[in-house]
Formats: structure tokens, C-alpha cells, sequence
């Protein structure tokens, strides 16, 4: 009896361990090797979508977009460490007095769910999602979270991507991306199943304008997703 608890005990703390060390480990591996393939992208696939995904490392993507993505998305991504609780306290606010409860999720947690997690909502993907984040904050740089988000997010069906999206929508590589196409590369993101950044009509046009307007604004807030001087 004694032999088969010790067994237990053990298998259970090997489990612990491997639970712990696991993901950690492979956040680990991939902060400095591409991302292949998402869950998303593997759900399209069996749904009989295509798959258009060329990674390519930050240097080779136009600065313009990640300065949209963030100028769109998360205007705090600089400053947060993954949890933007100012914004958290916005849409709380809204909410008391409006009735309607809009998202909150930062680029980091748009990226841990895009790698690790399912696309549906419930109560458990979020919460692996607020477990993961933190670790990705720690091991990845912020230019590393940003590089990996614009390989992957979705641009349209079957397109994943700043390279395979700038290609698609505009017919250039991810370097050579304008600062209004990078906009309504932003710009779609909310939709991008819906919206088309480069046959854009009023309201990816009118978003795409305030995104850049509010690049302008972000000043210094953008530095951590600036090209390296060195």
C-alpha cells in the first residue's frame, strides 16, 4: 500500500512539474524560433479554408504597421506588463453607464490566445489566457510579442499575417507596406472575416484615418516597437 502511494505522490508531482515547466518551456522555444502554425489556422483548415502564411522576421515588415497595430489595438502596450487595468476601469465605467460591455484584451493576450488557445469564448480559455500571460511577458521582449502577433493574426479568410496580407491586399511584401495600408491592416482587425483592407469601404477608410491620427499622438509610447538602432 505504501509502494503505491509513494507512486502516486510521485506521478503526481511529475505531472505538477510538467504542468509548470511545460509551457514555460515552450514559450521559451519560441521566443526565438517562427511560429508554424496556430490552432486557429488548423480549425480554418478543417473548416476547407486555404492557408496563406509566410513568416517573416520583424526587420522584414514596414514599421508603419506594428506602430498601426498598436495605435488600433492596445495604445498602452508599451507601458502595460500584458493586463492594461486602465482600460480594464474604461470599459467597466462604460458599462455601468451604458450597458454595453466591449473587449479589453491587450496585444500579449491576443498573441497567448492566437499560439496556445481556442478562438471560441468561455470561462476556461480565458482563464488559461490571464495564466499564460504574465509568463509570456516575462520571457518574451515586447518587440518579440509584436513580431510574432503580425505573423499570425488573421487578415481575412485563409490569410495569416503581414506578409501574406500585404501580398494579398496590396500586391507588395510586408516591407514595402505604406503607412495607410499598414492602417487598414489595423484597421480591419476587430473583423477581419468581414472587412476588406484593401477594397475598404466607409468604415474601414474612416478607421484607418483615426488610426493614424492616433499614431501621431502616441509619440514616445511607440518606442518599444520601433525598428532596433542598432
Amino acid at each position: 500500500m505504501n509502494r503505491w502511494w509513494r507512486l502516486l505522490v510521485k506521478g503526481a508531482l511529475l505531472m505538477g512539474v510538467a504542468m509548470l515547466f511545460g509551457p514555460l518551456a515552450h514559450l521559451v522555444f519560441f521566443r526565438f524560433v517562427p511560429v508554424p502554425l496556430t490552432p486557429l489556422m488548423v480549425i480554418r483548415l478543417a473548416e476547407g479554408e486555404g492557408l496563406q502564411h509566410d513568416w517573416v522576421s520583424v526587420d522584414e515588415i514596414s514599421p508603419h504597421l506594428a506602430q498601426a497595430i498598436v495605435a488600433s489595438e492596445d495604445g498602452r502596450f508599451c507601458k502595460h506588463a500584458g493586463f492594461d487595468w486602465h482600460a480594464v476601469q474604461q470599459v467597466w465605467k462604460e458599462y455601468q453607464k451604458e450597458g454595453r460591455l466591449r473587449g479589453a484584451s491587450t496585444i500579449s493576450m491576443q498573441t497567448v490566445k492566437n499560439v496556445y488557445l481556442w478562438p471560441s469564448r468561455s470561462l476556461i480559455r480565458k482563464g488559461l489566457e490571464m495564466a499564460i500571460v504574465p509568463a509570456l511577458e516575462w520571457v518574451w521582449p515586447k518587440r518579440r510579442i509584436i513580431e510574432v502577433y503580425m505573423n499570425i493574426v488573421e487578415f481575412g479568410p485563409g490569410i495569416y499575417g503581414a506578409e501574406a496580407a500585404a501580398r494579398h491586399h496590396f500586391g507588395v511584401s510586408a516591407a514595402r507596406l505604406s503607412q495607410r495600408q499598414a492602417a487598414q491592416l489595423a484597421a480591419v482587425l476587430p473583423n477581419p472575416r468581414v472587412y476588406n483592407a484593401g477594397k475598404p469601404g466607409p468604415y474601414v477608410r474612416k478607421r484607418a484615418r483615426k488610426v493614424q491620427k492616433v499614431i501621431r499622438n502616441l509619440g514616445p509610447d511607440l518606442d518599444c516597437v520601433s525598428p532596433d538602432p542598432h
